[in-house]
């Protein structure tokens, strides 16, 4: 479900053998979900195996427990688009390293951003925010923060997954300082596109949604 404007680099990124990712054990790159209309673009890291299987970024548990985040603060994910800095998954679903997330986001991402034209990107996690900061740098003392990347404002935050390893007081913490990231990321799109609308009345059921896509890349000729 690749939109005119991103049909070609769709193309491009299908047939792509840049890195050792690609040739290590996976169904090959993974898209998007929601729209290119949506002036908030959320940027995580990797696929993991459910993203695999199904082609497109944060439909897991990681993108379960994003889902419910983004809810709170009146975004569903049909009105959000979302995409990853590394395109394939890692083999042995581990994190890719911020070189990895480097080198693929300068191939693919930089020109996602430059034909999307998102106003506002929220980056999740350590490899998204060390791309956009343009070098290393701690993720728990920059979410909150924002950056800027080619003009457009970002606002670095915890990734879901990252939330997943937490317990007791330091995960209620980590999903507080969340929400309140996610809270200004969509305030500062709606300052900037005002009429746009973040929420449908129900959440949006992504694996139903992208059952077709399952499909299609599990087939064996």
């Amino acid at each position: 479900m690749i939109e005119d404007i991103l049909t070609e680099w769709w193309e491009r990124l299908q047939t792509c053998q840049s890195c050792p990712i690609r040739k290590e054990q996976n169904k090959g790159p993974t898209a998007y979900t929601g729209t290119v209309a949506s002036p908030l673009m959320i940027v995580g890291e990797g696929p993991g195996g459910v993203e695999d299987e199904y082609g497109v970024p944060l439909v897991g548990p990681s993108g379960q427990l994003l889902d419910k985040a983004l809810w709170s603060v009146g975004i569903t994910r049909d009105r959000v688009y979302v995409t990853n800095i590394v395109k394939c998954r890692p083999k042995g679903n581990r994190t890719p390293t911020p070189e990895e997330g480097r080198f693929c986001a300068e191939l693919h991402l930089a020109e996602e951003i430059r034909l999307v034209r998102p106003k506002v990107i929220v980056a999740l996690g350590k490899v998204a925010f060390q791309f956009f900061n343009g070098g290393p740098g701690s993720i728990m003392r920059s979410r909150g923060h924002w950056l800027t990347y080619e003009g457009i404002p970002v606002m670095p935050t915890y990734h879901p997954a990252f939330l997943l390893r937490r317990t007791g007081k330091d995960l209620v913490e980590s999903k507080w300082q969340v929400y309140y990231d996610l809270k200004a990321a969509v305030e500062k799109a709606q300052s900037m596109d005002p009429t746009y609308v973040f929420k449908s009345e129900e959440p949006t059921a992504l694996l139903a949604m992208y059952e077709s896509n399952r499909q299609a890349r599990n087939i064996k000729w």
